[in-house]
């Protein structure tokens, strides 16, 4: 049997790749993390009868797949809030209360897809944004697979066909029928009017200042006329800088009851927000990932979990 240093000198190089499809593939990055686990703890046990008809990577791709369409047969989609019913354009509403029967999407840190190789973030970006791993939900489990694999990770039909025994036929027809629905869930292609990383850098750092001084008008100024606010687990959301900047200035913004740490999610700007307490410590209470076209905040996706956090590096507690 193969010594462990041979395994994880041909199998370690895959691990930040490897958690990204398994997170296109679950929308949790927890649930992601303990997938890969699994993948090598499987190829572990397999190695010695590997025979090298495939790349080890492939072949790790095939366990990875493999697990998670397991995984998936006894969990329900991950869904946004956009995801269940329509927005409101009136701050005033009623907020409704949170649903725990409602597992949601989770953002994911861009570290740990490797951030720290520029090459590896370029290559990955497209295939993490937050609204591409949104509409991946709307898909069967194997469409899920096949159009990730096919279109994201450029695998040949055939090899894909052979990850999922099953015949390149099989492939073809997923493929169009999850092609077909993605579009029919929605743009994901927004990203592509993103601006470049200067204005990014002061889009966020405009956001950060506006948002821990607790002002709205300068909020306004960063925000699309056509702004939404989605803060699952929150079932309810808003459309509309009116609706947005209200919702924040009502309910949100006081002065000195924020700091926000910036870090980046899902190849996007984004946020850790943490809370004064009132005996001197910020608590962190989630992730705030801005979804950006040309040089305007197009969506704020809130996410209200603080277990989160640690994913991003940041620590769970501020002292002021």
């Amino acid at each position: 049997m193969p010594s462990e240093g041979e395994f994880a000198t041909l199998a370690e190089p895959f691990r930040p790749e490897l958690l990204a499809h398994c997170y296109r593939l679950l929308g949790s990055v927890h649930d992601a993390e303990d997938l890969v686990q699994e993948t090598y703890l499987r190829a572990w046990r397999a190695f010695g009868r590997f025979e090298g008809r495939s790349s080890v990577r492939r072949w790790l791709y095939k366990i990875a797949t493999m697990a998670c369409l397991t995984a998936l047969e006894t969990r329900s989609r991950r869904p946004l809030p956009s995801g269940l019913g329509a927005p409101s354009d009136d701050h005033r509403v009623a907020v409704a209360p949170r649903d725990p029967s409602v597992s949601w999407l989770q953002p994911a840190a861009d570290r740990l897809f490797g951030a720290d190789d520029p090459a590896t973030v370029v290559a990955a970006r497209n295939g993490v944004r937050l609204a591409f791993i949104a509409a991946l939900q709307f898909l069967p489990a194997r469409q899920r697979a096949v159009l990730t694999l096919r279109d994201v990770l450029a695998f040949q039909t055939a090899e894909v066909a052979e990850m999922l025994d099953t015949t390149t036929a099989a492939v073809d027809s997923a493929l169009r029928r999850a092609r077909a629905r993605l579009a029919e869930a929605g743009p994901v292609a927004d990203d592509l009017a993103e601006p470049d990383e200067e204005i990014q850098r002061t889009l966020l750092d405009g956001y950060v200042d506006a948002f821990t001084r607790a002002d709205p008008k300068a909020l306004v100024t960063l925000l699309r006329a056509d702004v939404e606010l989605e803060m699952p687990p929150i079932p309810t959301w808003f459309t509309g800088r009116d609706a947005v900047v209200g919702f924040l200035a009502s309910r949100v913004l006081r002065r000195d009851r924020w700091r926000m740490a910036t870090t980046r999610a899902n190849g996007q700007p984004a946020a850790v927000a943490y809370e004064h307490m009132g005996d001197g410590r910020y608590e962190a209470k989630g992730v705030e990932v801005l979804t950006l076209i040309g040089a305007r905040i197009s969506r704020i996706t809130a996410f209200h979990d603080p277990s989160l956090v640690p994913s991003f590096g940041l620590a769970p507690v501020l002292t002021a």
